[in-house]
């Protein structure tokens, strides 16, 4: 069993509700990402969300935008990425890792390493000690291949779902997901918008008539009051945006302390 499947498996017996923090790796420090992650563990996180630097997302609002071309600039990339999580993994083998990121750096990626690998980053990544991977423009009707490679390093790879997505887009992502599904609960970019909890109360029974494994929600949870409304009804809650405000332009040995009190007050939230 993976790590995602039993630490979801144990908050379930639990009757608990998984929180998962999105972090922009080397941001707002590029030395900084695996001590905000045992940070953030240390103050309730179950899985985290790694955001692989990337110039152009589709997905991501202005804020996280700014983080990663932040990271980019201190010269933070995927091979950077991935020993980032091997640093986590020596002080913490049980805290899920999912990368979060877009195609064009895992492609570019296999590019340079095809001599020792068909896909080298599923091997690397598995190596390293990630867990899962949510690649935003790779839709499952197109990234077979790369499912099956993720599969045999015992990788999990998540996908999105948002308020436009029919039940004929739920039953392709059904077939090929593992681990969680994240639904996205307002239609736009990250950080935007306000989020309806009573929309996602109504969209989550449909999407678990089709998906079986647990639905996280995120975009527009930014407090302890609407992590717990999203709590009452999903498996997850995801946390990014807010979180990179927080520690944005503070001094290096204030941001692990500041994103871990904001992390308490949702885990103090959710397990209400």
């Amino acid at each position: 069993m993976s790590r995602i499947a039993s630490t979801f498996k144990q908050l379930q017996s639990q009757k608990r509700k998984a929180l998962i923090p999105f972090v922009t790796a080397g941001f707002p420090f590029p030395d900084i990402t695996p001590e905000l992650m045992l940070g953030m563990v240390a103050a309730g996180a179950d899985v985290i969300e790694l955001g692989v630097p990337f110039s152009d997302p589709s997905a991501d609002g202005p804020v996280i935008q700014a983080a990663g071309d932040k990271a980019l600039a201190a010269g933070i990339g995927l091979r950077q990425v991935l020993e980032m999580v091997r640093t986590f993994r020596k002080s913490n083998n049980s805290t899920p890792v999912v990368l979060m990121g877009y195609a064009n750096p895992i492609e570019r990626y296999n590019q340079q390493n095809t001599a020792t690998a068909d896909n080298a980053f599923a091997r690397d990544a598995a190596a390293a000690g990630v867990d899962g991977v949510l690649v935003v423009d790779y839709p499952p009707e197109e990234c077979a291949e790369f499912a099956a490679a993720l599969k045999s390093h015992d990788l999990d790879l998540i996908f999105l779902l948002a308020p436009t997505s029919t039940d004929e887009r739920m039953a392709q992502v059904a077939t090929i997901a593992s681990g969680y599904v994240y639904y996205v609960s307002l239609k736009g970019v990250t950080g935007a918008g306000t989020l309806d909890t009573s929309s996602v109360e109504a969209m989550l029974p449909r999407i678990r008539q089709h998906v079986k494994v647990p639905v996280g929600v995120g975009f527009g949870i930014r407090d302890a009051d609407s992590a717990k409304a999203v709590g009452r009804v999903a498996d997850a809650v995801v946390i990014g945006s807010r979180i990179i405000q927080l520690i944005n332009d503070l001094p290096r040995e204030r941001v692990v302390d500041v994103a871990a009190g904001f992390l308490k007050e949702i885990r103090v939230a959710l397990d209400a």
